[in-house]
């Protein structure tokens, strides 16, 4: 399986292969990318530049993945690797309107999927983020006018359009879709848990994450979302789970970070593994298994142990996976013994939600233990 991009959503596809049996090679540009170190194959190449050699390495790989938004690097790898009779594990018509907050938001209005009220006929307060951003990058929460004006310059100096909604508060909630260009299937609901940035520190899954009407609900509008798009690939629905119900924030069509893996974890279910099996017009057969997981960001700085959001986890540096780590099941990590500032993703999974949080209390006691920490920090928005 060949990789694009070694950040965020190249790390979460190569542990998806590890998981699915398939050899991974992360191909990215620069040679400090945290997902070479996780692949069986590492290859610094700059595809833009050296499309040739690009070519080469597209033309050994079974199918090719994008782990990247960059949209002239989609753009050569929508021509070339098909070029090279590999298939494209992406389809850059629906990554066009997703990642347009605009346009997927027209396309919601159009199906009638539920979404915030914009401004102002909603009133503070308000959520002002960027149309064509990923994550929290640009995202303000704002409860007046001044604070409205400070988040709009920020978007200002992105070069962005800001999108203005109703601040809607309940659970953050996501579910992945895999469409085959007309027909697509929703797959499983996750709980999505911020930190004190709105940034993603872990992800839940649990066989209830929401009422079962409201799941029956969730998997709906995901499947009409994935058919609204023509959608011939993998992608993410976001919403919030208010008291009213749900309201959908965004969509983005390509392989998200963190909830797959979390899922995997759960279920059993490979959603890179089913979207393989789409592509080749196949079913994997597999049933998901009534499990529990947890996928949890941590840094330690100094003496202190601290949850962290995804963006922060990007920078991780040369990490290797662990299994059976000191009491979680899977941790990916840059500690070494004798450093004062590392990362963890640690990975928990279990037959109830006591165990998977029992494993994380324990593996929180051992390394504050093992590293001789002071203090442990866990932050939440100040609005949620």
């Amino acid at each position: 399986m060949g990789i694009v991009g070694g950040i965020l959503q190249g790390m979460e596809a190569v542990y998806l292969c590890k998981h699915a049996g398939y050899t991974s090679m992360v191909i990215d540009k620069r040679k400090d990318a945290p997902a070479l170190s996780l692949a069986d194959r590492a290859e610094v190449c700059d595809i833009l530049q050296e499309p040739e050699r690009a070519k080469a390495l597209f033309s050994e790989c079974d199918a090719v993945i994008p782990a990247v938004e960059n949209l002239e690097v989609l753009e050569f790898l929508s021509k070339t690797v098909p070029e090279c009779g590999t298939p494209l594990l992406f389809d850059m018509e629906s990554y066009k309107i997703s990642c347009s907050k605009e346009k997927s938001n027209e396309l919601m209005a159009r199906i009638g999927t539920p979404i915030p009220q914009p401004w102002p006929e909603c009133g503070f307060p308000i959520i002002v983020k960027p149309s064509c951003q990923s994550g929290s990058i640009g995202v303000s929460a704002v409860n007046n006018e001044e604070e409205r004006q400070r988040a709009l310059k920020v978007i200002e100096k992105l070069g962005d359009t800001p999108i203005q909604q109703e601040f809607v508060s309940g659970k953050s909630v996501s579910i992945e879709v895999i469409g085959n260009g007309s027909t697509a299937k929703a797959y499983v609901t996750t709980e999505v848990v911020l930190d004190s940035n709105y940034d993603c520190k872990q992800i839940i899954c649990e066989p209830r994450v929401l009422p079962e009407a409201d799941e029956e609900q969730f998997i709906k509008i995901g499947k009409e979302l994935g058919e609204g798009l023509g959608l011939n690939a993998l992608m993410d629905v976001e919403a919030i789970f208010t008291k009213k119900g749900l309201r959908v924030l965004e969509i983005d069509a390509r392989i998200p970070s963190q909830t797959p893996a979390c899922i995997c974890a759960a279920t059993g279910i490979n959603l890179l593994e089913e979207l393989v099996c789409s592509k080749l017009g196949k079913e994997t057969g597999k049933v998901p298994r009534k499990g529990y997981a947890s996928y949890e960001h941590f840094i330690v700085r100094g003496t202190t142990l601290s949850t962290c959001g995804e963006k922060e986890f990007s920078h991780v540096q040369n990490p290797m996976y662990l299994e059976d780590f000191m009491g979680a099941d899977e941790v990916i990590t840059d500690y070494r013994s004798g450093t004062y500032e590392c990362r963890f993703t640690v990975i928990n999974h279990g037959d109830s939600y006591q165990d998977v949080v029992h494993k994380k209390k324990q593996f929180i006691t051992n390394i504050m233990e093992n590293l001789e920490l002071e203090e442990f920090v866990d932050k939440s928005p100040d609005m949620i």
